[in-house]
């Protein structure tokens, strides 16, 4: 998919956010600056039933939101020392009762869930463009991510 603006990354994200259940994972990849926090609040925004502040969770690892169906989970890895702090931050429980959207998603290593869908912003492009490629290994996200990009 290419953006050719903020406000398309936007429309993108909640598209994407519509298809979203408890248990699914998001890994947003890309350099600083690429657009992964834009997409997680606009996503975040969209699933929200009254919309509220959605601050990045650089600082403070992961910040969480109660959905009407499940919670989300919004985390920002790079600033992680360690990969047991992912289990002391009980993302491993939220992978599978939480919608998890994943920023720095090289900090999760070997506990990586298989089922999640990669989504990575390559950021290269001129002024406000950005590529944005989906892979995944999961068969549910095929139709999923047809929709969302229809």
């Amino acid at each position: 998919f290419t953006s050719h603006s903020p406000d398309e990354t936007a429309q993108l994200a909640r598209r994407v956010g519509a298809q979203l259940g408890a248990g699914d994972t998001l890994l947003l990849e890309g350099g600083i600056g690429a657009g992964k926090s834009h997409f997680a609040r606009a996503l975040i925004l969209s699933r929200l039933a009254e919309a509220e502040d959605v601050p990045s969770p650089t600082f403070t690892l992961v910040q969480t939101y109660d959905l009407p169906d499940c919670e989300l989970w919004h985390a920002d890895l790079y600033r992680l020392g360690d990969p047991d702090q992912i289990v002391e931050l009980g993302l491993l429980d939220a992978f599978q009762a939480a919608i998890c959207l994943i920023e720095w998603p090289d900090r999760l290593a070997e506990l990586t869930p298989e089922t999640a869908l990669t989504v990575r912003f390559d950021d290269m492009l001129q002024n406000d463009t950005r590529q944005i490629e989906f892979t995944w290994t999961a068969p549910h996200w095929t139709s999923r991510v047809k929709e969302a990009l229809a």
